[in-house]
């Protein structure tokens, strides 16, 4: 599929990026692999791991300047859409540029893939976008819907779109395992809410699931990792089990549960052994035998909640989990 391809990812210096770019290295030898990404001081460090590597090239630009795009994607065959503005505090303070990043950024990446003859791009989402009740939220919902609609718009055109949906990736810089890891130490750790739970997803798991999609999608599909739930305060009780609890609200925008598919998509939604997949609600898509393949609609009012997950990591699950990764945990 990727092996002998140029492939682009927009975004690429971050956490997703720099498990994606080895990791198909290795297993898809691809023609070459394009990072796009607008900080060069990132790209000046992921250059050094990559060093001698013809197949890793680096591109300085941003999905808002959709000139940039163009000159970037001469001879791309496949792209990963990771670039966004996506710590929710910062768009809720920041709302003009979140929706230049994550909407407009969008509209010129379809535009740009479809002009220049892109055969397929898988665009990141996140659980926020599923019923969303931030602005960072709002913005991938959008995001998630023109890049499905992206597909009738291409008209005779042979690019295709297709969306991933994941939540919380463990280890990651800014989530919640690092950020625990690095004041367990002072004795106590800060607890949002008791009954919180969420999803927990690999950056390996995200890495597949976008290799599934481009192996998959007929266009228009948002597909959904099966991936197991956890309470945020087992999670503590792993990561520091000495030190105390301390219950202090919810954020601002934060959700008490993660939710990866609403009720409202459940007429939509078929599932798989490993997967979900929410198929376009637009041009009776959602019936199409092509994207429906073997899979199985879900029930009336069925819907994807950390908190309703049928599937739960064990507090032995993730000490092995971090025992294994504790020197990349928060590097990247």
């Amino acid at each position: 599929m990727l092996t002998n391809q140029t492939i682009l990812v927009t975004g690429g210096t971050g956490s997703f990026g720099h498990t994606f770019v080895p990791m198909t290295l290795a297993k898809y030898n691809p023609k070459k692999i394009i990072i796009f990404s607008r900080d060069e001081m990132k790209q000046w460090e992921m250059a050094k791991l990559f060093q001698g590597d013809s197949r890793v090239r680096f591109f300085i630009g941003d999905v808002r300047d959709k000139d940039r795009l163009y000159r970037a994607l001469d001879g791309v065959d496949y792209v990963v859409h990771a670039a966004a503005t996506k710590i929710v505090p910062t768009a809720e303070y920041n709302p003009f540029e979140c929706i230049k990043t994550n909407i407009n950024g969008a509209m010129n990446l379809i535009d740009a893939c479809i002009d220049k003859g892109v055969k397929r791009v898988v665009a990141l989402s996140t659980d926020k976008a599923s019923s969303p009740i931030n602005l960072y939220g709002a913005t991938k919902l959008a995001s998630d819907k023109v890049f499905v609609a992206g597909n009738s718009y291409a008209g005779g055109h042979d690019t295709r779109f297709a969306v991933v949906r994941y939540g919380n990736v463990m280890g990651s810089r800014g989530s919640v395992i690092p950020f625990f890891m690095s004041i367990k130490d002072k004795g106590v750790l800060p607890i949002t809410d008791a009954r919180m739970t969420r999803f927990m997803i690999s950056l390996e798991q995200g890495v597949e699931l976008v290799w599934h999609a481009f192996d998959d999608m007929e266009g228009g599909e948002i597909y959904v990792k099966k991936i197991p739930s956890m309470k945020v305060t087992d999670l503590a009780t792993v990561v520091a089990p000495e030190a105390r609890q301390e219950v202090v609200g919810i954020r601002p925008g934060e959700k008490l549960h993660e939710q990866m598919i609403g009720v409202e998509d459940a007429f939509y939604t078929y599932e798989y052994p490993e997967h979900f997949k929410i198929l376009p609600a637009i041009n009776g898509w959602d019936t199409c035998p092509k994207r429906i393949k073997d899979g199985k609609r879900v029930s009336e009012g069925f819907s994807y909640t950390s908190d309703n997950n049928t599937e739960w990591m064990q507090p032995a699950e993730l000490q092995a989990w971090i025992d294994a990764n504790r020197e990349k945990i928060g590097s990247i």
